[in-house]
C-alpha cells in the first residue's frame, strides 16, 4: 500500500512531513508514504530543498494521494500542464488535501457537491471555486478528504491509516508521537476529529 504525498515548489513543510512521517510508522504493516514531486528537487516556503522520492507520475499507481499546500498553490492550479499529470481516481484511491491543496482538488473537479476544509488564507480562493468551506479541521466524503490548518495534517494521516489498516493502527502511531503525558488526549482528539468529519456526511 503506497501513499503519494504530493509536494510542490513553495510547499509547507508541516503538511508534507507530518503526514508522511506518521504514515511511515506503518511501514512494517505494508503502508508507506513517499514525497512525490513534479521536479527532482523542490524548495519549501522557508527555503528547505528536498529531493523527491517519487516523480509526479507515481500518483497514478498510488493507493492514496495526499495533496500538500504551499505558497505557490495558485500558480499550481493555473498550470494546466502540471495538473494534467495528476491523474486521480477516487473510485480506487483515497485522495486527501491539506489547506491550499483543496484548491487543487477543486480545480480537478473532485470537490463537486461537497464542502471542504482549508486554511484561513486559502479560504476565499477555495470559495471562489464554488466550494463551501467548513469551520472545521477535517471533512471526508467517501474516498475524498480535506483538512484545514497545518497541524490538521495529523488528521489526514489518521484518516489514511484508519482506512488502510484500521483504527487500532492509527491509535498506536498517535500514541507513540504524542507529547509525553498527553498520549490519551492526543489520540482521542485526532480520532474524534476524523470521526466527526466523516459522520458529518451521513
Amino acid at each position: 500500500m503506497q501513499v503519494a504525498v504530493v509536494t510542490f515548489d513553495g510547499f509547507n513543510e508541516l503538511d508534507s512531513f507530518i503526514a508522511s512521517a506518521l504514515i511511515n510508522r506503518c511501514r512494517k504493516d505494508g503502508l508507506e508514504a513517499f514525497i512525490t514531486t513534479p521536479t527532482p528537487v523542490v524548495t519549501s516556503m522557508n527555503g528547505v530543498e528536498v529531493t523527491g522520492q517519487r516523480p509526479m507520475e507515481f500518483v497514478t499507481e498510488a493507493d492514496v494521494v495526499l495533496i500538500g499546500s504551499g505558497v505557490k498553490a495558485r500558480d499550481v492550479v493555473a498550470d494546466d500542464q502540471l495538473l494534467s499529470r495528476l491523474l486521480l481516481d477516487p473510485s480506487r484511491q483515497l485522495i486527501g488535501a491539506q489547506c491550499s491543496g483543496a484548491l487543487v482538488l477543486a480545480r480537478l473537479g473532485l470537490l463537486a457537491g461537497m464542502p471542504a476544509c482549508t486554511d484561513r488564507t486559502s479560504r476565499p480562493f477555495v470559495e471562489a471555486c464554488d466550494v463551501t468551506v467548513l469551520d472545521a479541521p477535517f471533512h471526508a466524503e467517501g474516498n475524498v478528504a480535506t483538512a484545514g490548518g497545518c497541524l490538521a495534517s495529523q488528521y489526514l494521516a489518521t484518516w489514511v491509516i484508519s482506512r488502510m489498516l484500521g483504527e487500532d493502527a492509527a491509535h498506536d502511531v498517535l500514541d507513540y508521537v504524542a507529547p509525553v503525558g498527553e498520549n490519551q488526549e492526543t489520540v482521542e482528539r485526532a480520532v474524534q476529529a476524523v470521526r466527526a468529519g466523516e459522520v458529518a456526511l451521513r
